[in-house]
């Protein structure tokens, strides 16, 4: 893999690929500039999936990325995967703005008020470690009550987008990506609250 990038972005590069188990081959400056580097790795072709989004990020989109195939070689190890839980729809239905507004200090959502979800379904990252259920169909109960002060409005907050790839690279061992014409989701490989935690204290017991 060959990356020319800004001279000040090359650490936070070397740090990401590194993290994949990459080698480094060489680096120079690029030839003809002042500021950029040319960086050469050898990856294993699982490190780069995700990997694109994550090197945007890091140089603020200013990287330029070739990559082609070298050769097999044997497994380098296991890529660190996501610390973070995830938050996981306990309802089937319509997102409702009201839920979303009272669950973001949990974490951040993949899913915006009026998508449809359904059991199961992982709709954010949880700010901590380990997974959580939540509802995220909730909607505002009425009464004949009224004050002379309004309600606050709820704050929608951007979304992150889930591409394919980010999917692939998200997920963990329980988990799957499920493709259709329309949408792409993520969700739990056992949908049942009940039979994930029948599965968790299977695992727990031995």
């Amino acid at each position: 893999m060959v990356v020319d990038c800004p001279s000040e972005c090359s650490s936070a590069v070397m740090a990401l690929i590194g993290d994949r188990r990459a080698e480094m081959v060489s680096m120079d400056a690029k030839a003809g500039t002042s500021d950029y580097v040319h960086m050469e790795f050898r990856i294993p072709a699982r490190g780069l999936i995700g990997l694109r989004t994550r090197m945007l990020n890091a140089t603020q989109g200013r990287a330029i990325v070739h990559n082609s195939f070298d050769s097999y070689e044997p497994m380098k190890g296991e890529i660190p995967k996501r610390q973070a839980g995830v938050m996981i729809a306990t309802e089937t239905g319509s997102v409702n703005a009201y839920a979303l507004d009272k669950l973001y200090d949990r974490g951040f959502f993949f899913v915006k008020p009026q998508d449809q979800v359904y059991t199961g379904q992982i709709v954010g990252e949880h700010c901590k470690e380990g997974d959580i259920d939540v509802n995220v169909c909730t909607t505002k109960k009425l009464s004949n009550m009224r004050t002379t002060s309004k309600d606050d409005a709820a704050q929608i907050r951007p979304v992150r987008e889930m591409s394919m790839e980010t999917c692939l690279e998200y997920i963990q061992e329980d988990e799957l990506v499920e493709i259709t014409p329309e949408s792409i989701r993520v969700r739990k490989r056992l949908l049942s609250e009940a039979d994930r935690r029948r599965v968790a204290r299977k695992i727990k017991n031995g």
